[in-house]
């Protein structure tokens, strides 16, 4: 018998060489991650390295393992209890643990309480906000759906009923607040809806967004190019994302016979289907730690708070295969109903597929995912890096050509933008004691002639000068 036919359809299973009688909880603690999770089989009998060493007693071993699973396992997780024989005589004893339904299933025993949880192909005691998860799941609810202590009346949805009447052609009524999850009742909302009104009081659902100067957040001199804070609604959130992205991306061009074709460092439905996953299906338990966009010369990183829904990892899966598991299932539902998202749970593919089909995409660009227990991050290479670098060293070729052409005013104010990036026109005009409109004839005979050029926005950019 091979070892992969006990596996069968399973992506969950650990391998333990012996049944330990004396330390149990080397392999209890499976069992609870097992029924905390999607279930799993345990396989006593077989060496890490897939040998079948078997079970010298296998009967014995086998009321053990089921004694104890009785004993310190609470609730008893459902079961099934297997012996197999396999070549040489020898007997591999499986447990097959299947997904509970009254989550947290506790290991009790050494004078201890624990709850496991499954992270990769690991099992690991559960943090105190994985076990409001767990406490949750096992009542067949969720965050979003909780009862908050504010009131449906003291609190705005202009952009909710804006969304909703522009997406469905027809206003929302007050009913379908309640019939959409969102209010209960008595009058209180729910997580989802305070999350949904246009001041949310929840604070650690916002949006920090930064432009890096640079390939990581050490940039030197000038860390920063730009960063914003967003709070409000998750619409709100939501569209500040996605401007951000945009203001702080290049759209290259070529020209064709009869128009000419834009190629943006992003694929923005890609950043957009992304940014709704962060904020859909992020772990609102969480406190203390909010989404971040963080945009570098070579990537763009979305950052949310917990890890994939059922302990796995997402680099570990195939994402063309992943189910779909909703943590927020009423902030799912709704986004659905406003046209953001599918109910089937697409969006990784979705992110993959447009990015693929971006007009400048090449092999080596394809977005990455990453998840531990505690995040889901997203990164997105700059499509247009590489061009980009190599425009930008043609320029300063070009520049280094022609710096005869400065006056002696454009070659000073050159060395002083050098040494200061984020100085103002005024300051300029202090500097150099010069008139404003001196001021902005000089700045701009050097943007013209490829001196200079402003990235980032007009109160946080900095000049970049073309001249060593």
């Amino acid at each position: 018998m091979h070892i992969k036919k006990l596996l069968g359809e399973s992506t969950e299973y650990d391998k333990k060489q012996a049944v330990e009688m004396r330390k149990p909880k080397s392999w209890l603690k499976s069992i609870s991650s097992f029924a905390n999770g999607n279930g799993g089989v345990l396989i006593f009998g077989v060496t890490d390295c897939d040998e079948i060493v078997g079970i010298n007693n296998i009967k014995e071993a086998s009321e053990f393992v089921s004694q104890k699973i009785k004993e310190r396992i609470d609730p008893i997780p459902e079961i099934i209890v297997e012996l197999h024989e396999a070549e040489n005589e020898k007997y591999i004893l499986t447990v097959t643990v299947l997904k509970g339904n009254e989550t947290p299933y506790y290991y009790k025993g050494d004078g201890t309480v624990e709850a496991f949880i499954r992270v990769g192909n690991e099992s690991i005691s559960a943090n105190a906000t994985e076990l409001k998860r767990l406490v949750l799941l096992g009542r067949n609810s969720s965050y979003d759906s909780l009862i908050s202590d504010y009131d449906f009346q003291d609190y705005a949805f202009s952009k909710f009923r804006e969304r909703y009447k522009e997406w469905n052609g027809s206003s929302i009524s007050e009913k379908s607040f309640a019939s959409f999850g969102l209010v209960e009742t008595n009058g209180k909302l729910t997580n989802a809806g305070v999350l949904l009104s246009d001041h949310c009081p929840i604070r650690h659902s916002r949006i920090f967004c930064t432009r890096w100067n640079g390939l990581d957040k050490s940039g030197g001199q000038i860390d920063a190019l730009d960063s914003a804070e967003y709070s409000g609604s998750l619409l709100i959130l939501l569209n500040e994302g996605v401007s951000f992205v945009k203001r702080n991306m290049k759209i290259l061009w070529r020209k064709t016979l009869n128009s000419r074709i834009e190629m943006p460092d992003y694929c923005e439905r890609s950043v957009f289907e992304a940014l709704v996953n962060a904020l859909i299906h992020r772990d609102y338990l969480i406190n203390g730690s909010e989404v971040h966009i963080d945009i570098f010369d070579d990537r763009l990183m979305i950052y949310s708070p917990g890890g994939m829904p059922d302990g796995t990892r997402v680099q570990d899966r195939n994402i063309d295969t992943i189910p779909s598991t909703r943590r927020n299932p009423v902030l799912a539902d709704v986004f659905h109903r406003l046209g953001y998202m599918e109910r089937q749970g697409s969006g990784l593919n979705k992110i993959t597929s447009a990015y693929k089909s971006a007009i400048n995409f090449q092999e080596g660009l394809e977005p990455k995912f990453f998840s531990d227990r505690v995040e889901f991050t997203v990164t997105l290479k700059n499509l247009n890096y590489k061009s980009e670098a190599k425009s930008e060293a043609k320029s300063e070729a070009k520049s280094e050509a022609k710096i005869s052409e400065l006056t002696d005013l454009e070659r000073k104010l050159c060395k002083y933008l050098q040494k200061n990036p984020r100085v103002t026109q005024m300051e300029i005009k202090e500097k150099f004691g010069l008139s404003r409109s001196k001021v902005q004839r000089t700045i701009k005979n050097l943007i013209d002639k490829g001196f200079i050029i402003r990235e980032g926005s007009r109160r946080n950019g900095i000049w970049k000068v073309h001249i060593n």
